[in-house]
């Protein structure tokens, strides 16, 4: 057990208008389960990288322990290989006995070792990477959200796994993971970093209590300097209408005035004048307290939705429907039955790789909002309703390219509500002239969620829309999606938001 201290630490990117980190302290035990929180786009892969010393910095990181990563960067000429061949340049001091015995934790058998890597699923390979993570007892682990892209079987036996490990950092915005495998919380506020013991569910209770109680004592500033400020102004008119007085009298009806009062008048004008200085004073002071209150509080702006009304009640109507693709020897998916109708909120569950995405892709097609054409043959029936208008959130974000403003003229998207949306979801005006290339994943996310919360639309699809989304923004569209109850057919894994949201749920 190990101490890691960070010190001052200070890092912006080159050609940045600001710094990520600006002298930043705190201090961590390599015993904890650590849980990481943040908005997206904030830092929190960058301070991992910071750790393994990818990048020069102002500061200092204090610490004696080795530090090792997920996800395990695979170069494509390794794709063709099992990972069993390179897994030592992976992680020099592994060895294969414990690789294998963490493979059995996690449930998975050892041949996954030798087939070619590119020929794993997901869920094959985060488990392969972690069971050579986790092969060494020595290293302090960064995760760096090792859920993505997991069907809800393999994300369980991943947070089965990880419960029983400590001495790690664990980046995800999935709650019940968090909850489940953590026992202390690093947070990245708006302009703090902190840390605190227990879970997710113990700091975001704990947060609303000091958010709560911030903004009663900004509330009550407020009050004070507004008090203060009209005594300040009922004083300075009193002072100025005093010093008027100085000069000139009637001395038939001021029969009391003589020229010598002027400067008793003087006097008592001078001490209304230090009475509004004092109070000045208070206020700055007043205001200096309020300033800090609510720099910190995570507030989440509710989003808007235009959703469409369809003359039809049934917009998606199977029986008995089925998927193969042409030059596969086993049917993807074969006599599902269901429908969906307005109104319906549906999420789509099954393993990684049983045709979820490849049904919304067909949906797509029927409806004429995909020009893509699936080398697939169909069984049972499959209608969509005429007129049908989709508004759709894919996977992948890797073609996402240019700035803001070609992405708008390319999709036909009003660029002064698409930016309102994108600020909505947190982004920060000086992201508007980046290249969304240089996003982070979850930033390229929402701009691909603001695209579509900008489409009107008689249906949602959204398929894992909340992959690298962070937790503010999810509860941002569970709000959204409970107040404005849209048509919705979604493929997501995070337990939480399927409780909140689906209406119905259909497994593949």
């Amino acid at each position: 057990m190990s101490q890691i201290s960070v010190n001052n630490l200070t890092f912006g990117y080159e050609g940045s208008y600001d710094n990520v980190f600006e002298k930043v302290s705190f201090s961590i035990d390599t015993n904890w389960k650590l849980g990481f929180i943040g908005r997206n786009g904030k830092g929190k892969t960058t301070f991992l990288r910071l750790l393994l010393g990818k990048y020069e910095f102002s500061g200092s990181i204090h610490t004696t322990t080795r530090f090792d990563y997920f996800p395990y960067e695979i170069a494509e000429e390794k794709m063709e290989n099992p990972i069993a061949e390179f897994m030592d340049e992976l992680k020099p001091s592994c060895e294969l006995w414990k690789v294998i015995c963490e493979l059995e934790k996690l449930s998975e058998n050892a041949d996954i070792l030798y087939r070619p890597f590119k020929t794993l699923s997901p869920g094959e390979r985060t488990k392969a990477m972690l069971a050579i993570l986790f092969s060494e007892e020595n290293d302090f682990l960064l995760v760096d959200e090792p859920t993505n892209h997991l069907d809800k079987n393999s994300r369980e036996i991943v947070k089965n796994y990880l419960v029983g490990k400590k001495g790690f950092i664990l980046v995800s915005h999935d709650r019940d993971l968090l909850d489940a495998c953590t026992n202390h919380c690093l947070v990245l506020n708006r302009n703090s970093i902190e840390v605190q013991q227990g879970n997710f569910s113990t700091w975001w209770e704990n947060k609303r209590r000091k958010d709560q109680f911030a903004i009663a004592e900004n509330e009550k500033h407020r009050k004070e300097i507004r008090k203060l400020n009209e005594a300040a102004d009922r004083v300075s008119g009193w002072a100025d209408k005093n010093e008027r007085t100085k000069i000139g009298f009637d001395p038939i009806k001021e029969h009391d005035r003589c020229l010598s009062t002027r400067s008793y008048i003087g006097a008592k004008t001078k001490k209304m004048q230090s009475r509004v200085k004092q109070m000045e004073m208070r206020i700055e002071k007043e205001i200096e307290e309020k300033e800090g209150l609510l720099q910190d509080i995570e507030s989440t702006v509710e989003l808007k939705l235009v959703p469409l009304s369809h003359h039809k009640k049934t917009l998606v109507n199977l029986k008995e429907y089925g998927l193969q693709y042409k030059d596969g020897r086993e049917p993807l998916f074969e006599g599902l039955s269901f429908s969906i109708e307005k109104g319906d909120r549906i999420v789509l569950l099954g393993e990684n790789g049983c045709g979820k995405s490849t049904f919304i892709k067909m949906v797509l097609q029927k409806s004429g909002s995909s020009t893509e054409r699936l080398e697939v043959s169909e069984k049972g029936l499959c209608e969509v309703a005429s007129g049908l208008i989709i508004s759709y959130v894919g996977q992948e974000t890797k073609e996402l390219k240019g700035d803001i403003e070609q992405f708008c003229e390319e999709h036909h998207l009003n660029k002064s509500l698409f930016c309102s949306i994108l600020r909505q979801l947190d982004f920060d005006r000086t992201q508007f002239s980046k290249s969304i290339e240089n996003y982070s994943e979850g930033q390229k996310k929402k701009v691909l969620l603001a695209k579509s919360l900008l489409t009107p639309a008689h249906l949602y699809i959204w398929d894992e829309p909340l992959n690298y989304i962070d937790v503010f923004s999810r509860m941002q569209l569970e709000q959204l999606i409970l107040a404005y109850e849209p048509t919705i057919l979604f493929v997501e894994h995070d337990v939480k938001f399927c409780e909140k949201i689906a209406t119905q749920v259909v497994k593949l």
